[in-house]
């Protein structure tokens, strides 16, 4: 499929998607309440046959956290990225997509530990890097980490 169609795809599931402006992967903007049914439709549609989750991460903006899915078939060889802003700072949260691809439980994960974004419905959904008493999350740009390097 052309990026095109792609686009068009994800707009016929989601009729409120934005376009994105990425340059190297067609970039479809929705809804966290979106993201696990869009992820459900782009596997098990034939045409999209969205198998695989290469990466999925976020990232701190001022508009909030953006989360980041890039896709891609096997089957077809076409690849697509989805991304979902999440305006809470304080307690973001969106639907897990580790239903659909099972790479996505240990990126989860990760973007928990590091980020703080809960996955709901999420089947183990712990610190996969820092200690489970580890307070903050950072890699948000308003962590501050007390450890100082003696010069």
């Amino acid at each position: 499929m052309t990026r095109e169609e792609l686009t068009a795809f994800v707009l016929e599931q989601v009729p409120d998607m934005k376009a994105g402006t990425n340059k190297q992967f067609p970039e479809c903007i929705v809804n966290a309440e979106q993201i696990n049914p869009l992820a459900k439709a782009l596997k098990e549609n034939a045409i999209t046959k969205m198998d695989y989750l290469f990466c999925e991460t976020a990232a701190d903006r001022k508009d909030g956290f953006h989360m980041v899915y890039h896709l891609t078939s096997s089957v077809h060889k076409h690849n697509l990225m989805l991304k979902v802003i999440l305006t809470d700072k304080v307690n973001p949260s969106i639907p897990t997509v580790s239903d659909v691809w099972h790479a996505a439980e240990f990126y989860e994960r990760e973007i928990f530990d590091l980020f703080g974004i809960r996955f709901e419905n999420h089947p183990n959904l712990k610190r996969i890097f820092l200690e489970d008493d580890w307070i903050g999350y950072p890699l948000r740009k308003d962590y501050k980490d007390d450890f100082i390097l003696e010069r």
